[in-house]
C-alpha cells in the first residue's frame, strides 16, 4: 500500500492558470451547462451594456442570432477601454476578457451601480466559447480581437476609423461545454422587455437570422418605466386602480416601486437589483412586504373599518401586482447567479421609504385605499371561514396517524433527503403505485379527479379543498406566512398523470398550486414531473417509448410492428410501472423549473385564469411549440 502522505506535497496543488478554472467548473460561474447556462452567457454580456445605460453613456442595445448559431451583442456606450494596462501591459479589453474579477465595475468611478458586479461576466463568456470576436468603436478608431476558449488568437489590431463608439461581441457556445448550443428566442424576449421595463428610454433590438427559425425581429422599448411594467403584468386581470409609482433614494440607494390591486387572488411581487431578476427574492422585497401590511393594517384602523385584529400579510398581497426595482452601488447577491439579495441594510431602507410612501398614497387616494382594505378584510373572512372548513375536515377523519392525510402510503425512511412523493392521479392507477413503489423511500398520494383551479378561486376557499388540505399536510411545509422549507418532508414531489390531455391538465393545476402557493420547492429544484412511456414496442423484448418521434425511430422498415399504446398509468401492471416511471435507475423524471417568475406568471394567468380572448391568442401563438395528444 503506498504512503499516501507522501504523495501530498507541492506538486499536488493544482494552480489553474488564467480561465482554466472556469472550464474546469463552468457550473460554479454560470449556474449549469444547460439551456439556463447557456443564456447565463447572454446575460452576462447584455448586463455590461445595460450597466453603461444605467450609467448614462449608452441608449441602444442589438442582439442579433446569427445564421452559423453565434450571437452578437452590441451596444453604442462608451466601448471597453483599448489603451495599455498598468500592470498587465495588455490592451485594458485583453484584461477585462481574460482574467478573472477584473472589469470597470470594480471601480465605482466608472460604475456607480453595476448588476455585473462579480467582474467574472464577460471573462466567463470567453472562457466558455469556442470562438469570441471582440470589436470595439472608441476614440474615432475601430478595434477588433479574436479569441478562442479564453485565450487571444490575434493581438487587438485596428481595422477602421468610425465616428461612433461601443462595444460589439460575437460569441459562438463550445460543444464542449454545453449540452445544447442553440438559444432560445423566447426567453431572451422576455429578458429584454423586462430590461428595457426597468429602465426607461432604454431600446433593445432584437433579431433572429438563424435559416430554420421564422425571421422575427422586434423592439423594446418603455417609456413609462415600471408603471408600463406592472400594466403588462396586469394585462389578463381586471385592475381594481391605477397603478401607483414612487421613487426614493435613502443612503445612496435608489428604490423604485410601482403596485397595482387587481380582482384576482394571487400575490405577484417582483424583486429587482440593478436591473437583475431576484427571483427568490431578499431583503428589498421582505421590506415592502412589511411596510405594505403595516401601512394598510395602520389606515384601515384609522378609519376605523378595522375594529379588531390585524390583518395578516397574505390578507394584505391577495391580488397585489408590484416591481421592487433598487440600485446600489455594493449588492450582495447570493451566488454567481444572483437569485436572492442579502445586503441586510437594504430591508430597513426599503422598509421606511415604503411606509411613508404607502401612507400618503392611501391618504391621498381614498377611492382606492377603500378598495384595497375592503379586498384584505374579505381575505380575512375568507381564511377564516377556511380555517373552519379545514377543522372539519379534520373532524371528519379525512387525516390518518400523526395528523398525515388517511390516503398518504407514506414510506418508511424518516430521512427526508433520501424520500419521494409520487402525486397520483386516480385511485387506480394509486393502487399500482403502491405496489410498485419502494416502500422504503417512496410515498404515494392518490388524487380523486382533478383538484382546484387556484387561479380562479379565493385562496381560501382552495386550503379548504379536502384534496388541497391533503396535499399541504402531506408534503409538511405549509403555505403563506406559515411557509418553512425545513418542514419539507420529501426530497423529491413527483407529479405522475397520465400521458394524455387529462393527465396534462391536472399536471398544470398541480403546477399553479405549487407556483402559487409553494413557490420556492419549485425556485429550488423540489418539483418533477414523471414521464410514462406512451408506447411498448414488443420485439425479442420488451422496449417503452416516450414519444411519436422515438415510436417511428425504433419500428422504421419493420412491418406490422407489435406496438401497444399506453392511454393510462392504470393500464400498466405493477411491474412495468416500477421498471418505466418509478425504479430511480431506469425512469425519466423532468425537473420543473421557473426560467423568469416573470413569464411564469403570465403564463400561469393566461392560462388558468378568466381571460378567454387572451388565452386563445396565447395558444395559437404557442400551438407550433406545444406538444398535443389529442
Amino acid at each position: 500500500m503506498a504512503d499516501k502522505k507522501s504523495d501530498y506535497g507541492a506538486k499536488a496543488i493544482k494552480v489553474l492558470e488564467g480561465l482554466e478554472g472556469v472550464r474546469m467548473r463552468p457550473a460554479m460561474y454560470i449556474g449549469s451547462t444547460s439551456k439556463e447556462g447557456l443564456h447565463h452567457l447572454v446575460w452576462e454580456v447584455v448586463d455590461n451594456a445595460v450597466d453603461e445605460a444605467m450609467a448614462g453613456y449608452c441608449d441602444k442595445i442589438f442582439v442579433t442570432l446569427n445564421e452559423d448559431g453565434s450571437i452578437t451583442i452590441e451596444d453604442n456606450g462608451r466601448g471597453i477601454p483599448v489603451d495599455k494596462h498598468p500592470q498587465f501591459k495588455i490592451p485594458a479589453c485583453e484584461v477585462a476578457l481574460t482574467k478573472l474579477h477584473a472589469g470597470g465595475k470594480f471601480d465605482s468611478k466608472s460604475y456607480a451601480i453595476s448588476g455585473g458586479l462579480h467582474g467574472v461576466g464577460v471573462s466567463c463568456v470567453n472562457a466558455l466559447s469556442e470562438k469570441l470576436i471582440l470589436e470595439i468603436k472608441r476614440g474615432g478608431k475601430i478595434y477588433k480581437q479574436e479569441y478562442s476558449r479564453g485565450k487571444p488568437l490575434t493581438k487587438l489590431k485596428e481595422v477602421g476609423k468610425t465616428k461612433e463608439s461601443g462595444t460589439k461581441i460575437t460569441f459562438y457556445p463550445d460543444p464542449e461545454i454545453f449540452s445544447t448550443l442553440v438559444f432560445d428566442y423566447k426567453v431572451l424576449e422576455t429578458r429584454f422587455r423586462e430590461t428595457t421595463f426597468l429602465n426607461a428610454g432604454l431600446r433593445i433590438f432584437l433579431e433572429d437570422k438563424r435559416k430554420d427559425k421564422p425571421n422575427k425581429k422586434e423592439e423594446f422599448f418603455a417609456a413609462g418605466g415600471l408603471v408600463d411594467f406592472v400594466k403588462w403584468l396586469n394585462k389578463s386581470r381586471e385592475p381594481l386602480h391605477k397603478p401607483f409609482y414612487f421613487k426614493r433614494e435613502v443612503e445612496g440607494v435608489m428604490i423604485e416601486i410601482a403596485f397595482q390591486y387587481t380582482s384576482a387572488y394571487q400575490e405577484n411581487i417582483f424583486g429587482f437589483v440593478n436591473t437583475i431578476n431576484t427571483v427568490e427574492g431578499g431583503t428589498h422585497v421582505t421590506g415592502f412586504r412589511t411596510a405594505l401590511t403595516r401601512a394598510v393594517n395602520d389606515y384601515a384602523k384609522k378609519k376605523g373599518t378595522l375594529k379588531s385584529g390585524t390583518l395578516l400579510g397574505d390578507d394584505v398581497r391577495e391580488g397585489v401586482t408590484a416591481v421592487i426595482s433598487i440600485k446600489l452601488a455594493n449588492p450582495q447577491f447570493e451566488g454567481q447567479t444572483k437569485t436572492k439579495l442579502g445586503n441586510s441594510e437594504i430591508k430597513g431602507y426599503v422598509d421606511s421609504a415604503c411606509s411613508i410612501a404607502l401612507s400618503e398614497y392611501l391618504e391621498e387616494n381614498p377611492a382606492a385605499a377603500k378598495k384595497i382594505v375592503a379586498k384584505a378584510m374579505d381575505s380575512a373572512k375568507a381564511r377564516l371561514a377556511a380555517k373552519k372548513a379545514k377543522d372539519l375536515v379534520r373532524r371528519k377523519n379525512a387525516f390518518g396517524v400523526g395528523g398525515l392525510p388517511g390516503k398518504l402510503a407514506d414510506c418508511s425512511s424518516k430521512k427526508s433527503e433520501n424520500t419521494e412523493l409520487y402525486i397520483v392521479e386516480g385511485n387506480s392507477a394509486g393502487g399500482s403505485a403502491k405496489t410498485a413503489r419502494n416502500r422504503e423511500t417512496q410515498a404515494i398520494l392518490p388524487l380523486r379527479g382533478k383538484i382546484l383551479n387556484v387561479e380562479k378561486v379565493n385562496p381560501a376557499k382552495a386550503l379548504s379543498s379536502e384534496e388541497i388540505a391533503n396535499l399541504i399536510t402531506a408534503i409538511g411545509t405549509g403555505v403563506g406566512d406559515e411557509f418553512n422549507i425545513d418542514k419539507l418532508r420529501y426530497n423529491k414531489i413527483i407529479i405522475m398523470t397520465d400521458a394524455d390531455v387529462d393527465g396534462g391538465h391536472i399536471k398544470t393545476l398541480l403546477l399553479t398550486f405549487f407556483y402559487r402557493f409553494m413557490p420556492e420547492l419549485v425556485e429550488k429544484g423540489y418539483v418533477y414531473g414523471a414521464m410514462p412511456p406512451l408506447f411498448r414496442v414488443r420485439k425479442k423484448t420488451d422496449h417503452y417509448v416516450y414519444s411519436e418521434e422515438e415510436l417511428k425511430e425504433l419500428t422504421k422498415g419493420v412491418a406490422n410492428p407489435n406496438v401497444t399504446r399506453f392511454k393510462g398509468l392504470g393500464e400498466m401492471s405493477a411491474s412495468q410501472l416500477w421498471e418505466t416511471t418509478m425504479n430511480p435507475k431506469t425512469r425519466k423524471l423532468k425537473k420543473i423549473h421557473v426560467e423568469d417568475a416573470v413569464e411564469a406568471d403570465q403564463v400561469f394567468t393566461m392560462l388558468m385564469g378568466s381571460d378567454v380572448a387572451g388565452r386563445k391568442e396565447f395558444i395559437a401563438e404557442n400551438a407550433r411549440e406545444a406538444n398535443l395528444d389529442v
